[in-house]
């Protein structure tokens, strides 16, 4: 079962990020805050659930929530700044764009810097302990993999409609046959080392 809160009486948001393995396309991050009574026996870590379940539960959060908000950060961000921070920045943007101002954050992981003057506690494992941190997972997932159902069809090429630009072997095999796109993390390993070299 997971837990409504971390302080009963108190406003917080659970805040997580998706994408953040990826080869491609944006990390995403969703903050949300929930009643305090807010039930769902459904309601998991979005990793969990089937893509039916997480979209079906996206409407459930989107409607009972008190607040919530997704924040985006692109490829070519990530590329400057580095992975751990353009996730960190997507939480910040997130949490910037909620309807109502949280008195604490719960963020999933063990990594964050603070936002404004609001006290967070990291939870690793937060989204399969916290229902505020299921729920973001579930928000970040879902436009995430929205965008790249999107992009996909720019570049079909890259299988992203299924792999969602996560390092899949035939993400891999399409990046050794066609290069890169402006949605590629330059910054990442985008091939092993063996096949960095040209053939010659």
């Amino acid at each position: 079962m997971l837990k409504p809160y971390l302080q009963e009486g108190r406003i917080e948001a659970g805040c997580d990020e998706a994408g953040r393995g990826c080869l491609a396309g944006p990390v995403y991050a969703a903050a949300v805050i929930l009643p305090q009574d807010f039930s769902n026996d459904l309601l998991n870590d979005s990793k969990q659930l089937s893509e039916k379940q997480r979209y079906a539960l996206r409407e459930v959060v989107e409607r009972e929530a008190l607040a919530w908000a997704v924040g985006v950060v692109s490829a070519d961000e990530i590329d400057k700044i580095n992975i751990l921070r353009a996730s960190i920045l997507a939480m910040h943007r997130a949490v910037a764009q909620l309807k109502i101002r949280p008195q604490h954050l719960l963020i999933d992981g063990n990594h964050f810097m603070p936002y404004e003057d609001i006290p967070h506690t990291t939870v690793v494992k937060g989204d399969a302990t916290y229902m505020s941190i299921a729920a973001a997972s579930i928000l970040a997932k879902t436009y995430r993999d929205d965008y790249m159902l999107k992009i996909h069809q720019e570049y079909p090429q890259y299988h992203w409609d299924s792999n969602k630009g996560y390092p899949a072997p035939i993400h891999r095999e399409a990046i050794r046959k066609y290069g890169t796109t402006p949605y590629h993390r330059l910054t990442f390993q985008l091939l092993p080392p063996t096949q960095l070299e040209l053939d010659f």
